[in-house]
Parts: C-alpha cells; structure tokens; sequence
C-alpha cells in the first residue's frame, strides 16, 4: 500500500479550512503550521490576480530527509507514509534542509509555553495532558497525513474537510481507487518530480 493524494487547484477556494483542519486535529503549536497555503501574484493592472497552492508533506518514496536522518527517527512506514519517531529524534534539523517542500518543522517551544490565546492565557489542565506530551521541545515533526484518523477509517482532516472537494486521499498501489482515477483523468503530476524525490502527492493546475 502507498497511500497519497491529489490536490485539485482548479477547485481550491484559498478558504485556508485544510490549513486549520489540521492545526485543529494536530494540535501543533502557535507558529507551527503542517499545512501551509502558498501565495503568487500573476499578471498586472488592470487584469492582475491572485494563484494559491496549498502545500504539506509529499510523503516521497526517494524521501531525502529519510535518507539524511543520522539516527533513523525519519523513516517510511508500511503504508508508505513518511513519519519522524520523537524518541529517536536529535532535534539536528539535517531532514529540514534536505527537504525541497519546506514540510518538516522544528519545535523551539513547548505549546505549554506557546499558548493559542494570547501571552498571558495558560493551558487547560486537558490541553496540559493531551497536547504538551505530543510536541516536545526540540524534535522535527511534520505531516503524518493523519495517520490516527486513517486507522480508524476516517480521512484525512484535510481532506474530509475542503469545501471544494479539492482533495482525494487514497492508495495509490490500486488502479481502482478513486485517487488513482483522479490522478489519471485529470492528468495530475507531481510537485517537483525532477528532483527525483518521487512524492506521492499530485496536483491539478499550479503556478
């Protein structure tokens, strides 16, 4: 099994719900951002407009930061998902520089000490138990294409919920999916294959 996605840009409102769906199901901290929506101006006055692209980690089969990773804590799973083990993780940020997709992200603060609301706001004694232990000071984390949620047969919190319908999640090892189908009548590609890092999530239109 390879699971992967496509991204249909030409139904992507720039709504930003995938970029807080996932805030909201990972509970990273304040600045930490797994999903993050590109901007780029085109054209000029009178006819000047705005392009977007969402972009998270391409879960690559030739995964550079898996291939760097001095202690193995980067590694790909069974299920073709690429995923960072916090125990054995350094925290030397080799993987952030190797990766082309700005996908990996390093925790400088606990999100004890990075509250949501404001400076002077502490954690609930929950968001105590269930967040801080999820995101230790000084590991790499990143997308892990909701891997909890998956395993219990739910999608992706991005995906489940674009209002466009913008994202198909599914596996790419069965001609019969829906994402492969998508992928080969929309004649998706991916991000950056000349770089030979095979990633494994498709687009549909671009920049």
């Amino acid at each position: 099994m390879q699971y992967g996605m496509l991204i249909d840009l030409n139904r992507c409102v720039d709504c930003g719900g995938c970029v807080m769906a996932c805030k909201l199901e990972n509970k990273t901290t304040r600045d930490i951002y797994w999903c993050t929506m590109h901007h780029k101006e085109q054209g000029v006055y009178p006819t000047a407009r705005m392009l977007w692209m969402p972009v998270g980690c391409m879960h690559c089969s030739n995964a550079p930061c898996v291939q760097c990773c001095p202690t193995g804590a980067s590694f790909v799973d069974e299920s073709g998902r690429v995923l960072v083990n916090p125990d054995i993780c350094i925290g030397c940020r080799t993987c952030i520089n190797a990766c082309p997709y700005s996908a990996r992200h390093y925790n400088f603060d606990s999100a004890e000490d990075l509250p949501y609301w404001g400076d002077g706001a502490a954690l609930t004694p929950f968001e105590e138990k269930a967040v801080v232990p999820q995101h230790p000071v000084g590991i790499v984390e990143k997308c892990t294409h909701c891997k909890p949620r998956v395993e219990q047969g739910l999608l992706p919190a991005c995906v489940q919920t674009c209002v466009g319908k913008a994202r198909v999640f599914g596996d790419l090892d069965d001609p019969a999916s829906e994402l492969c189908k998508a992928i080969k009548e929309k004649n998706a590609r991916p991000l950056y294959s000349e770089l030979g890092t095979s990633p494994n999530c498709y687009y549909v239109g671009g920049f």
